[in-house]
């Protein structure tokens, strides 16, 4: 099943942010979870400001421990965080 995920940065936490991604981006990587991915931004379209991310994974609770395990999560770079089942409908791959 595919779980969207969606992370909203605490506010002035962009350094916490930088200081983390590469921990994250390691983290999407080994665990092999993240079908695609990116930081959400702020109005002038260069901050960011968040994530979406949308994991395949067998059900919603190993959504969350994914998102638990998150180095981000960890960081405590967060001030909301919703995890949601999700249909993939347009733009899905052959």
């Amino acid at each position: 099943m595919f779980i969207a995920v969606t992370y909203i940065d605490k506010p002035n936490h962009l350094e916490t942010r930088l200081a983390n991604r590469d921990a994250h981006l390691a983290y999407v990587a080994e665990t092999g979870k993240v079908k695609m991915a990116g930081p959400l931004l702020a109005d002038d379209s260069e901050t960011m400001c968040g994530s979406l991310i949308i994991l395949e994974v067998d059900d919603l609770a190993r959504a969350k421990a994914w998102t638990e395990n998150d180095p981000y999560v960890k960081a405590n770079l967060f001030e909301r965080i919703e995890i949601r089942p999700w249909k993939w409908l347009v733009g899905k791959p052959d």
